[in-house]
């Protein structure tokens, strides 16, 4: 794994607020990525509907699933097949997202002396898929942060044809925390920002085993999957250690937000665990 960063692959992060890194995972460390995160993912889709409930249930009843393929015709269940948190229940995947490199690489690019991860999902955007619409991620999250980063690991190639991820640069440093849900409408975002308009977007297409790493305030967006073969990536989300709860319900499980009070900590390791500290 090579997380070795210059100090202008720091800057350009912080001002622009992505990066790409073409060679991140050797061959040996992609395939054994590919491997446990399509066992991870097929073990989840597998589960008997009533366990698939209880499951659901467990992070939020139905209204926050944790998969995306109940209703396999919707215009969503077509952008990618998305499986939430898959590290809680999959063990090979938690010792890979839970690598203190990744943890190391979130928190220098962040510019904190101390990451958690707020969460893990596999993105697998089907052949001839629908694309994913301008969002900011930290507006749905259960804290607010402009140092929050969030990974983005290609199992396969993604391209220009096959739905790599776009950018809408330095707008991380505008965005605010107020929602704006993802749609089928493209242009949804610059509702809540037409000054945005004046942007121009940027792709960010990347080889198998790369990574793209972005600010998770930024404005992001995919495009459609126009071949016959599957983009498959895996996410995870990290966060400065020390942040408080905005009152937002998200992907914890009910349990965790039972005794939970708006301001205080997140910092239960059995949900969102430390994976970098600074040594002080």
């Amino acid at each position: 794994m090579n997380t070795d960063l210059s100090p202008d692959q720091i800057s350009q992060f912080q001002t622009e607020g992505f990066l790409v890194l073409d060679q991140f995972l050797d061959e040996g460390e992609l395939e054994e990525w590919r491997t446990v995160i399509m066992d991870a993912v097929q073990d989840r889709l597998a589960l008997d509907p009533e366990v698939r409930r209880a499951f659901n249930a467990k992070y939020g009843s139905d209204e926050l699933k944790l998969q995306n393929q109940d209703d396999p015709e919707t215009f969503y269940a077509n952008v990618f097949t998305q499986c939430l948190r898959l590290a809680d229940s999959h063990v090979d995947t938690a010792r890979l997202i839970r690598d203190p490199r990744l943890g190391e690489l979130a928190a220098t690019l962040a510019g904190v002396d101390g990451v958690r991860i707020w969460h893990d999902q596999a993105l697998f955007k089907p052949p001839y898929g629908n694309q994913t619409t301008w969002h900011m991620d930290v507006p749905y999250w259960a804290f607010h942060s402009r140092q929050s980063v969030s990974m983005w690991i290609p199992l396969d190639d993604a391209t220009l044809d096959n739905g790599c991820l776009w950018y809408l640069p330095g707008t991380h440093q505008l965005a605010t925390y107020d929602l704006v849900p993802i749609t089928e409408n493209m242009r949804d975002v610059f509702q809540a920002y037409p000054e945005w308009m004046s942007l121009e977007a940027r792709s960010a297409p990347v080889p198998a085993g790369g990574l793209v790493v972005h600010n998770s305030m930024i404005a992001h967006s995919a495009g459609p999957n126009m071949t016959r073969e599957p983009r498959r990536a895996m996410t995870v989300a990290f966060f400065p250690d020390g942040l408080t709860y905005n009152g937002n319900f998200d992907t914890l499980p009910v349990e965790y937000y039972t005794d939970l009070k708006v301001g205080d900590c997140l910092n239960d390791d059995r949900y969102v665990p430390l994976t970098w500290q600074r040594d002080s």
